[in-house]
């Protein structure tokens, strides 16, 4: 049974950091492509951030500069530092993996950590 469990959401004023974190169990996390995706309300999903399984970083432009993704293999963990956060940063945000295995592609989601940027 695949889970990707994220953490670290929450209320934090206009220019604060939060760090998300994402642990994956039940698939090769070493081998796997991560991600971060967000959705604000009555918009769609959009990237935030993916990180592929050999290190290889990616940005949406409304986070470069201010978004970090990383990943710790050892602990099967992708994290993302966001600072200088903006009230357009508010949304739920996704962890997100995907590549292929046994020549299956999968595409596995997380239940979501809410992101509120608010004086």
């Amino acid at each position: 049974q695949v889970q990707l469990v994220e953490s670290g959401g929450g209320l934090v004023e206009p220019g604060g950091s939060l760090r998300l974190s994402c642990v994956a169990s039940g698939i090769i996390f070493s081998i796997a492509n991560m991600g971060w995706y967000r959705q604000a309300p009555g918009k769609e999903r959009e990237l935030v951030a993916t990180i592929t399984n050999g290190g290889g970083t990616n940005y949406a432009d409304s986070g470069k500069g201010r978004f970090a993704i990383a990943r710790d293999n050892a602990k099967n963990t992708v994290f993302l530092q966001m600072n200088s956060l903006k009230p357009e940063d508010t949304a739920v945000y996704y962890c997100n993996a995907r590549g292929t295995f046994l020549r299956k592609i999968y595409d596995y989601w997380g239940q979501g950590t809410q992101v509120t940027v608010s004086s």
